[in-house]
């Protein structure tokens, strides 16, 4: 009876506790009301012929009181309706939806008393959500139970769910996947205290452990192996396959969709997240059941698709709506000032950073990184067993910044203070957790083979085909560009060799050609995923040998292989197997391969890779990795990214696992981690030393009009984010 008693006061205690908070919300919104109308000339609070300081202060407390009403109750309706809308567009409606509640806010005044033009209402309604959110937050902070019901609210849960297996002793584990940060980016960042986190952890004794990408260096190859324990056949981000007329390409809903189907099909299981997981932010599901922002799932239609139902539990909350909106418009700002900077400071290498790119760098390390991390705290705060989120923030900008530098080191210190955050909601959790930090590959800096050279990839291969090609590919005279790889006078004669061996026809001194080739019927599809370039000819049904192109296209396969922007070529060949080809004329069979010869520049492991891709049933007739300077550890990217992954060649092929020492080590002493797929095995390792047993699901996405198809005479659309 006695603690009947006393939970009755605590309950009292804590209605009481949160009446009071609510008063004090309200005062302090209608105190900010009251300035916000002195301040602003265009938001009125009295009648036409002026009222008393008291019915001045009453119409702002109704108003407040009618706008907190309306966030509370009318903003989750709306963001509900918005589901389908894409969330940049929802991002930037937040302000101007905001804005139309304080006018009904307003509106709700008796008297007519209260107006405001849209403009003003827009930055009233976003400065009485900030200050609405932040006076909570400070009340809350020092009250564990009121923090800890705010944080399932703003993450939109409203409790623990029960469970029968007492998650509480048992702890969850959650891996957050720190996009395109290579493991020496990492060590750096640490090193020059812009992640402090990161670094507490490690001096608290968390193991960093690198581990080598395949040679598909980029997230649809790892995050796929990592997830679901198998990227076999997946050659590259992008690239075509012959036998069903498909431009598979990682990240379009349709294409995930269709490589997470034959992961699974493969390893017979739904992935690392069968088990009370989920995935937040990936471009596949590991089979769990909670999602948000999962590609592979987006292509889903009707009540099965819940992948956008993370969007609600965070814009749901208005102050939240805002506070994300307001930092997409500052991240957009942000953006133009660092490019205006780079281009007036003459600084390269350089690529284009106009048109969309500003917003769509404010999706990734703004709307994505909110909404996944709320989406974490909810999961943590829900008590489940495994979470998988991707941050993609450092990925993005880094392909347009470069991997070094003040942009990036800017976005690494955000990352940090996001890490951290989680961190501290897990003190909150009704389970321990345990936080896994890891990368699915790196990225390698340099100017772009079209910076460097002149020319495209594409350029090249059609002159060496015999195609026609712009005249500024026929112009390569002596004001050819300097490269980083060498000399500029070396780089510039030996790229004028290779052109003119591919053109097949004598070039005056000029640059100019003697004539031009008439056009093939069949022309070769040219794709780029980073510094990996892939060449496919649509009409062959198989994969061309050495013998079959050489007879078609004599010239490409030496201007390729001897081009100074190249660093080796893998090709079929029906007298040896398969052969990869380099400069001077190099020629080494697959089954000869070693980490020495033409592969010694890209390190330990680089023929093992080779090997693997050569196996793939959809490796393109032509595989082409570019130069690689380890003096300077660049690449050149086949698109344009002065920041590059998807091939071979420096700090891409290296991302980093950062485990709590409570985990078993990744790999033994000595042993190196080596594949997105052995990396997979690691982390069900550690969820089984967590969590017991993990028994597999067996789930497969549907695959109804998984991808359209690739008309070989139509164009292809090269897209740069990934």
């Amino acid at each position: 009876m006695g603690d009947g008693r006393w939970g009755g006061a605590d309950r009292w205690r804590s209605a009481g506790g949160a009446l009071g908070r609510v008063i004090v919300v309200w005062a302090v919104s209608t105190l900010t009301m009251l300035i916000l109308a002195g301040l602003l000339p265009d938001f009125e609070l009295q009648s036409a012929g002026g009222d008393t300081f008291t019915r001045t202060a009453l119409t702002a407390a109704a108003a407040a009181g009618a706008f907190g009403l309306l966030g509370a109750l009318v903003w989750p309706v709306i963001v509900r309706g918005l589901l389908l809308v894409p969330a940049l567009v929802l991002g930037l409606l937040v302000f101007f939806l905001n804005g139309s509640m304080l006018l009904v806010a307003l509106w709700l005044i008796p008297d007519g008393r209260g107006a405001a033009n849209p403009e003003t209402a827009v930055v009233v309604a976003a400065v009485m959500s900030a200050v609405a959110s932040a006076t909570s937050t400070a009340l809350a902070v020092r009250d564990d139970d009121a923090y800890r019901r705010r944080l399932y609210r703003l993450t939109g849960r409203t409790r623990p769910r029960a469970s029968d297996d007492a998650p509480e002793h048992v702890p969850g584990t959650v891996f957050l996947q720190l996009d395109g940060v290579g493991h020496d980016v990492l060590r750096g960042a640490v090193a020059d205290g812009l992640m402090p986190t990161v670094a507490s952890w490690i001096d608290a004794g968390h193991r960093l452990t690198p581990w080598r990408t395949d040679w598909s260096s980029q997230t649809g190859a790892s995050q796929l192996g990592i997830l679901h324990g198998s990227n076999e056949d997946v050659p590259a981000f992008r690239w075509y396959e012959k036998d069903t007329g498909r431009l598979m390409v990682s990240n379009r809903p349709a294409s995930a969709v269709e490589l997470q189907r034959r992961a699974v099909r493969r390893t017979g299981d739904g992935g690392l997240l069968t088990v009370d997981g989920a995935s937040r932010g990936n471009l596949f599901s590991g089979g769990a059941d909670q999602l948000a922002l999962v590609l592979s799932m987006a292509a889903r239609r009707g009540p099965r698709n819940r992948s956008r139902a993370g969007y609600f539990a965070y814009f749901s909350d208005p102050a939240n709506a805002v506070r994300t909106a307001g930092s997409l418009v500052a991240e957009c700002g942000r953006e133009v000032f660092q490019s205006t900077r780079a281009l007036l400071r003459r600084e390269t290498p350089r690529v284009s950073r106009g048109g969309t790119y500003p917003f769509v760098r404010a999706f990734a390390t703004v709307v994505e990184r909110d909404v996944v991390v709320s989406a974490v705290m909810g999961d943590m705060l829900a008590g489940r067993t495994a979470v998988y989120a991707d941050l993609v923030a450092y990925d993005e900008v880094a392909h347009h910044s470069g991997p070094h530098g003040r942009d990036t080191d800017q976005v690494l210190r955000r990352l940090d203070r996001s890490i951290a955050l989680i961190a501290t909601v897990a003190e909150h959790a009704p389970r321990p957790y345990r936080i896994v930090l890891l990368s699915d590959h790196g990225q390698s800096p340099g100017e772009t083979f079209e910076g460097a050279y002149g020319l495209t990839l594409k350029d090249l291969v059609r002159a060496g085909c015999g195609l026609p090609v712009p005249r500024r590919v026929r112009r390569i005279r002596g004001g050819y560009p300097r490269t980083e790889s060498g000399g500029g006078s070396e780089a510039r004669d030996a790229a004028r060799d290779a052109l003119r061996l591919a053109l097949h026809r004598p070039v005056d001194e000029s640059g100019e050609t003697a004539k031009e080739l008439p056009a093939r019927l069949s022309e070769p599809l040219v794709l780029a995923s980073g510094n990996l370039g892939l060449i496919s000819f649509p009409d062959v049904p198989h994969r061309m040998t050495r013998e079959e192109i050489d007879r078609r296209h004599p010239a490409l396969l030496r201007a390729l292989s001897h081009h100074p922007g190249i660093g080796f070529v893998l090709v079929a060949s029906a007298e040896h197997g398969s052969v990869v080809l380099a400069r001077d004329g190099v020629e080494v069979p697959v089954a000869d391969l070693d980490d020495g010869g033409p592969l010694a520049v890209f390190g330990r492991g680089a023929a093992r890779a080779v090997r693997r891709t050569d196996g793939f049933p959809h490796v393109a007739d032509i595989m082409v990795n570019s130069m690689y300077d380890p003096a300077t550890g660049t690449v050149h990217a086949f698109e344009e990214q002065i920041g590059s992954h998807g091939g071979l060649g420096g700090e891409q092929s290296y991302p980093f696992l950062l485990s709590p020492p409570e985990l078993s080590p990744p790999v033994g002493a000595g042993e190196e981690l080596v594949g997105a797929e052995q990396v997979h095995r690691v982390l069900r390792r550690w969820l089984r030393e967590c969590s017991g047993p993990q028994v597999p699901l067996e789930i497969s996405p549907p695959t109804d009009g998984s991808e359209s198809l690739l008309p070989v005479d139509g164009p292809v659309t090269q897209d740069k984010n990934r």
